[in-house]
């Protein structure tokens, strides 16, 4: 079984592109940028950004390790773009399902998540 590594932005430039022409939304512990699909791009792209301010090392990993699983879990049912998602302080020390649920609220509240779409 090989393992499908979850497409993220790399560069300084495609964060900033992001930023720049996205749409942010935010809750108590994230922040979500959005930017829509250009070119027909098939899966979402996630970018994380996680400040010193939210705490050391192991806690930043531990936080990044939580969203690209949360999103990774439901890569299928976000829209087609790039995402960045910018940790808050409040969510050091929060767990996996605290997470989770605040980023599927972003998605809702940005329209981006595809579940339960009406027809």
């Amino acid at each position: 079984m090989r393992f499908n590594p979850l497409a993220s932005l790399k560069s300084t430039e495609e964060f900033a592109r992001v930023y720049r022409k996205g749409r942010s939304y935010g809750s108590k512990l994230l922040v979500l940028y959005v930017l829509e699909s250009e070119k027909g791009q098939e899966a979402g792209r996630l970018g994380i950004s996680i400040s010193k301010k939210v705490g050391g090392s192991v806690e930043r990993h531990r936080l990044r390790r939580l969203m690209k699983e949360s999103f990774r879990l439901r890569k299928s049912e976000w829209a087609p773009g790039d995402y960045v998602i910018v940790a808050r302080k409040e969510a050091a020390g929060k767990s996996f399902q605290e997470i989770d649920a605040c980023l599927l609220y972003l998605g809702q509240k940005s329209n981006t998540w595809n579940e339960g779409e009406k027809e």
